[in-house]
């Protein structure tokens, strides 16, 4: 959760500032343990925040890695990697196993605004030594750094569809509107359906109230927008989708897998990244499987209908 440009800091959490002495940190660790003890009416997470925070920071070892990697050495440019790809797009691997047919390119509208605005917001426009310096992009706005967020969930759900096999086809940043900003994240062909997915990652949990994500760092309506697209791509490609599926970093969530009956009509899942291959093995509850000729009719409606954001 700490890897998220959304997320707090492990010194946020412990409520301490990055240059605090060892003795410091251990006391501010040992009060946060107690105000947030679900015993004393703390919330569960961030009970568990708390402790992978001083997982992190708890041990010189542990507390220098952390800083190099997060950029709060004193000098961050003088210790870090070189190559340091945390936030990087991720670079290709020959890969010889069978992956499932990709078209289009995740997170690559999210990556190419990330990085336009950055530029301009720290370099008015300048090229920057490295835009993904982990010290620069924790000082950037919310708006910024959302958007790499945005990015890097889209391109971890990539990962995990690829690996599904040659049964699957997935296209990714599919326009669903007039407004460059309409899309699904990813449309996906599987044998157990056809299913529209956003990828989430808010910094943190979140809950969904009806029918809907809720929290502090939650803005506008995500699954209604979800459904809007799934519905305008549907009428164009004269498909049926099976489903909506939201994904979500696994510390992000409290149940795995969570069911949402119908929202706004469509069967809509609550997931945890780590459980999305299943749910897409399994499928959603209710949604018509797809099988035989039906499969390769509905990619192909597809192929000559989508257009990429």
């Amino acid at each position: 959760m700490f890897d998220s440009p959304l997320s707090a800091s492990a010194y946020d959490v412990l409520g301490v500032d990055p240059t605090a002495d060892d003795e410091v940190l251990r006391k501010a660790y040992r009060l946060r343990l107690r105000q947030t003890h679900p015993d004393t009416g703390g919330e569960a997470a961030v009970f568990i925040q708390v402790q992978q925070a001083w997982t992190l920071v708890g041990t010189a070892d542990a507390r220098a890695a952390y800083d190099r990697g997060h950029g709060f050495e004193a000098d961050s440019s003088a210790t870090r990697p070189a190559q340091w790809s945390g936030w990087r797009a991720s670079t290709a691997r020959p890969d010889n196993r069978p992956r499932a047919r990709s078209h289009g390119q995740p997170g690559g509208r999210r990556r190419e605004q990330f990085l336009t605005l950055i530029r301009e917001w720290a370099g008015r426009g300048v090229d920057l030594p490295d835009p993904y310096d982990p010290a620069l992009v924790r000082r950037a706005p919310i708006e910024i750094r959302r958007l790499l967020a945005d990015a890097l969930a889209e391109e971890a759900t990539a990962r995990i569809v690829a690996e599904l096999g040659m049964g699957y086809t997935v296209w990714h940043d599919v326009a669903a509107g007039r407004q460059p900003d309409e899309k699904v994240d990813h449309v996906v062909l599987a044998p157990s359906g056809l299913y529209g997915i956003l990828s989430e990652d808010l910094g943190g949990p979140v809950r969904v109230r009806r029918g809907e994500l809720v929290g502090d760092a939650v803005a506008g309506a995500p699954i209604a927008d979800l459904i809007a697209g799934i519905r305008t791509i549907s009428r164009a490609a004269h498909v049926r989708f099976g489903g909506a599926i939201v994904v979500l970093p696994d510390d992000d969530v409290v149940q795995t897998v969570e069911e949402l009956g119908k929202v706004r009509g469509v069967r809509t899942v609550l997931a945890a990244r780590g459980a999305l291959a299943n749910v897409l093995r399994r499928g959603v509850s209710g949604a018509p499987e797809i099988g035989g000729n039906e499969i390769f009719d509905v990619r192909t409606r597809l192929d000559r209908s989508l257009r990429f954001a």
